[in-house]
Order: C-alpha cells, then structure tokens, then sequence
C-alpha cells in the first residue's frame, strides 16, 4: 500500500539566498527526513512536479535534487511508479544513522519518577473473581442515565454547559450531593465546602496534595489502604501506622503518638474499614475527634461505600459529628451507580475546598458538566436512591449466601465476622498462608483473589483475605468458594 506524504512545503526549509545550491538543500532536507525516521524505506515520495508547484520552484530544480539522491543511494524509482525511498539506504555514508539505534544509544534520556504498578486481578484468565468490594454494574441504572443525559442535550440552554465551568464541578451536582449528606448523613454543609472529582482517588490525590508538605507526618491505617499510602508518599509525606482492631484503629495508640510526634493528618476509613470491614464505635469516633481538636490534626475519612450498610444501626459519618471542624470527608457515587461514573467529592472547610479546586484546575480544568447535570438529575427525582434501595436488597442477600457458603466450604479452617456493611467479607486462616502464592496457584484453576501482604503495613503476612461478594452470581461464588476451600 502506498502511504502518501503531508505536503513537502512544511517539510523541506528552502532559501534562495542561503548561499547553498537550491537542489542541495532539497536533497539534504529529505536526507534528514530519512535520517529521523519519518521517511521510512519504501515510502512513496510526491511527483517532481507536484513538489515543485509546492515549494514554488521550477520542476528542473527538483528533477535535479531527485537525480542526485537516486545516485547516491537514498531514492530509488520504478518506472511508472514514482519515486521512493530505498529499500536498501547508504550504510556508509557517515551522517547516516538507523532510526532505531538512534532511540536504542541516546545519550541523555529524559528523567521521570518511576511508579510500580501491581495487577491484582486477572480477568481474561479468571472464570471467577474476587475484588475488594465492587458494586454490580448490570444493577446500574443504565436507561435512566441514558435518558436524563439525552434530556440535557435537549434543552434549549445546552450551549451554556459545553463551555468551561466551575472546577469545583456544576453548580447542580453540588446541591444534589449537599442534600444529600445533609438529609441521609447527617452533615451539615454549604456548596462552597463541595468540590467534584473524578472519583474518590483523584479526591484523596487532591487533598493529600494541598494538605502535605515534605516530612509531614501522616498517621494511617494498618492494616489499610495502600492505593492511599502511596498517594501520600508521593505528596512527600512520613506515614505512621496505628493497628486496627475490631473496634477500627486505636485511638489510644494515637494518643501515646500524639504526645511524642507533631502529627498533619490521620487517614481512616471509619465506616466500613478497608481491609477488614469492622466499623469504628462511637466512643473512638468521639475521641477520635477530641484528639483532633486538641493537637490540630485533620481527619480525612474515607467513606466509600456509606450505602450498604446492613446492621439495624447505621452510624453517621466522622463529619456529622459536633465539633468535627477539622474533617475532611471523602466520599463518590461509584459504589451506588457503578464504577465508571467518575464522580467524586471532597467535603472540607471552604478555604481548603478553594485550594483543592486551584489544584483540580491546573490538572484536569473541570469535571464532565453534562454528565454532572445529567446525574444531578437523577438524584432530584429520586432515581439514585431508588437504585440504592434495589442494589441494597440484593447485596444483604448475596452477603447473607455467602457466609452460609463459607461455613459450608470452609469449615473450620478460617475465622470470619459477618461484616455490619460493605460489599466484601474479611476472611483469616487459621493457619499461615501466603496469599501471594495461594493468589497463584488459584489463578491457574480461574480464580482471581488479591493478596493481602500489601495491606499490611510492613508487608507481612495477614494470613487473610478480602473477598468481596457483590458482583458475583450464585453459581460463581458458589465455584469460586469450593476450589478456594479445597486449596486451604
């Protein structure tokens, strides 16, 4: 097939009082080409005449320019063909250089920080898997959205929305999650104190970068959420970990550190803790809070998946709380439509909601308006929480099949607590398990599970596993299940 050139005019710098013969800078303007690699062998090159009407020169000059190159092994022609470039390029001529040795022996490579990634689950292999927790997305309310971001499209002040906006998001979503946190979560808060994301990471990414300065000491979860370690690392931040019990994390060791350490943040995920699912009590939530108070720490609680919680008494969030001045609450609508929806919020003082949006604006300028606008309203008419209301009855019962199924197949083997909310189950073996190798081996009969040690601050073993439940069928959490219990 032959590939066909942009127009040589931008290609070839010609100049008519340069001092160098015209037909010279033309063939040393195509070497070049060849040189850098955009003329590639066997590529088509424009008709002498066509060049000369581009470059606006008489077509003897370029006749002559293509002679000369023919002669010394650059082009080559085929009669009736055209002109192209060899197949076979002059290796001993000393300016020439093969394009990919070029990249292969430069000199001074440009420098990045390099950032490890780590594949957990294999879904191409796997018949079943495991996540940590995520929502069914054939449960989301795909034709309402499709209707409601239609009707945007529709009305006739469209043309308002395809500009640039608020990077603090739309105006509209920001009401809707406000009404929201004030009427199911018992927070009190103003727009002004709301800044979209996309997604609660880029949340976390946002706060943890306006919030931290080098060395400043950060207080986390262990075990915990190591995507968020790693956010603040990055932002130049010294972790500390508190252990987690079966109350959440240990307020009483906080308050020992506390009096030894000046402390910036504590990062819990109080509701539902991930990874072990337990839900922080109200005495540490308080103290958790006093502490806060009186060391000048901020809290950023992590709520992500506040919706489904089963216990006959769903606690309220950190930030509901009197007094909670210096939370700062994170929390997105993933967990209740689906994981593509990239809508996620920060909740904080106004003034820090203001530096968070200067930063969202240098990175990524604004959010999706329409998509806001089009799930602000689906909150208004109640469809979001009517999905939630559907998606919660069919979670309570698939985690309620799933603890029969682990006693049935597990027997005696782990310890588990059923979990009060959330849309994984936090399983221990009784005896020691290297989930890295068991994460392998089950991998290879279609099972993907993640492995616990990143969880651990340390990277030791915690001799469990997070399993989460809410996207699988019956028959895949029943299959999935027995072969893990026949390797334990």
């Amino acid at each position: 097939m032959v590939q066909i050139l942009r127009p040589w005019k931008t290609m070839l710098p010609v100049t008519l009082d340069s001092g160098e013969a015209v037909y010279r800078q033309i063939a040393t303007g195509i070497i070049e080409e060849i040189k850098k690699g955009r003329l590639k062998p066997g590529m088509a090159l424009p008709g002498t005449r066509q060049l000369a009407a581009d470059l606006k020169l008489n077509r003897k000059t370029v006749i002559l320019a293509y002679d000369s190159l023919i002669a010394e092994g650059w082009l080559t022609t085929a009669y009736k063909q055209g002109t192209f470039v060899s197949d076979k390029l002059p290796q001993n001529i000393k300016l020439y250089r093969d394009h990919k040795a070029a990249i292969a022996h430069k000199d001074i490579p440009f420098k990045y920080r390099e950032q490890q990634y780590t594949a957990y689950l294999d879904k191409e292999k796997s018949l079943v898997v495991f996540n940590d927790g995520l929502p069914d997305v054939h449960l989301a309310p795909m034709n309402e959205l499709m209707r409601a971001y239609k009707r945007i499209f529709q009305q006739n002040a469209k043309w308002r929305m395809m500009g640039y906006g608020d990077p603090r998001g739309t105006e509209r979503i920001r009401i809707a999650i406000a009404s929201m946190l004030i009427h199911d979560r018992g927070m009190s808060v103003e727009t002004g104190q709301l800044c979209i994301t996309r997604g609660s990471q880029m949340a976390l990414y946002l706060a943890a970068n306006v919030l931290v300065e080098k060395g400043d000491c950060i207080v986390v979860e262990d075990p915990g959420y190591a995507p968020a370690w790693k956010v603040f690392e990055r932002a130049g931040a010294r972790l500390l970990p508190i252990k987690v019990d079966q109350h959440g994390i240990c307020v009483e060791d906080l308050e020992i550190l506390c009096a030894k350490t000046s402390i910036k943040a504590v990062y819990v995920t109080p509701h539902h803790q991930f990874p072990t699912t337990v839900s922080m009590k109200i005495d540490r939530r308080l103290k958790l809070i006093t502490l806060s108070n009186q060391h000048g720490f901020a809290i950023i609680e992590d709520d992500y998946d506040h919706e489904f919680h089963f216990s006959s008494k769903s606690l309220f969030p950190l930030a509901s709380h009197q007094n909670a001045d210096n939370v700062i609450y994170i929390s997105s609508l993933s967990k209740i439509v689906a994981p593509a929806l990239r809508i996620g919020y920060i909740k904080g003082p106004q003034k820090f909601i203001e530096s968070v949006a200067a930063l969202r604006k240098m990175i990524d300028v604004q959010g999706d308006n329409v998509m806001e606008h089009a799930v602000a309203e689906l909150m208004e008419e109640g469809a979001v929480k009517k999905h939630a209301k559907k998606a919660y009855a069919v979670y309570k019962e698939r985690r309620e099949l799933m603890e029969k199924m682990l006693q049935e197949y597990f027997g005696d083997s782990i310890t588990f607590k059923k979990p009060e909310g959330g849309l994984a189950y936090w399983i221990t073996f009784k005896e020691n398990r290297d989930t890295g190798v068991l994460a392998a081996k089950l991998l290879e009969k279609g099972v993907s599970v993640i492995p616990t040690e990143p969880f651990s601050f340390d990277g030791s073993s915690l001799n469990a596993l997070r399993l989460g439940y809410a996207s699988l069928t019956k028959d895949e959490m029943e299959m999935g299940l027995r072969l893990i219990g026949k390797m334990v």
